[in-house]
């Protein structure tokens, strides 16, 4: 019986195109960042006030961190173990096993809390303490999202290495080039 590739199921394309999904949307996120830059920079050029545009900066930062962690995992651009896990040599498996199990469970953390505190934001009414004040909750959600989505990211990894014997995480060139 030949072994199905598992990167053509159904479920592996869904999860790709939602970490691609938000990576873009990461990206939109940087966008506004130099728009609200610009606009700030307009502003006292002609003397009006931008009330808030550090906190809204600020707020596209961490949605652009956060929405993009998981795409970045699964291409490389995380800072890895490289070198430790390769040092093991036939023993690497039980690294990356080792890795991903402590990296889910700690982003699992991260996002469970994240919810709750969106959560308990959105209950109290908590707004921030800038010139702004936005509700929480709602600069708040794209983090937590972000959070899960990573947290989801790791899992999958962890599933796909325990079936398959290796990860999804691509390969960087300094990984490749195997330079001493």
């Amino acid at each position: 019986m030949a072994e199905a590739d598992p990167n053509s199921g159904i479920l592996r394309r869904t999860l790709d195109r939602i970490y691609t999904a938000a990576s873009a949307v990461a990206a939109l996120c940087l966008i506004g960042i130099l728009v609200v830059i610009v606009v700030q920079m307009c502003a006292r050029w002609f003397a009006f006030t931008f009330p808030g545009s550090s906190e809204y900066a600020g707020y596209l930062m961490a949605t652009a961190s956060f929405l993009a962690f998981a795409s970045a995992l699964n291409s490389g651009a995380h800072i890895r173990v490289g070198l430790a896990l390769t040092a093991l040599g036939r023993h690497r498996y039980w690294g990356e096993l080792w890795c991903l199990v402590i990296a889910s469970a700690a982003s699992t953390y991260l996002a469970w809390y994240a919810v709750r505190l969106v959560y308990w934001s959105w209950k109290l009414k908590d707004v921030s303490q800038g010139q702004d004040a936005m509700h929480l909750w709602i600069v708040q959600t794209p983090m937590a999202f972000g959070a899960c989505l990573l947290a989801v990211a790791f899992a999958d990894n962890l599933v796909t290495l325990i079936l398959t014997g290796r990860d999804n995480i691509r390969e960087t060139l300094a990984d490749q080039s195997h330079a001493e």
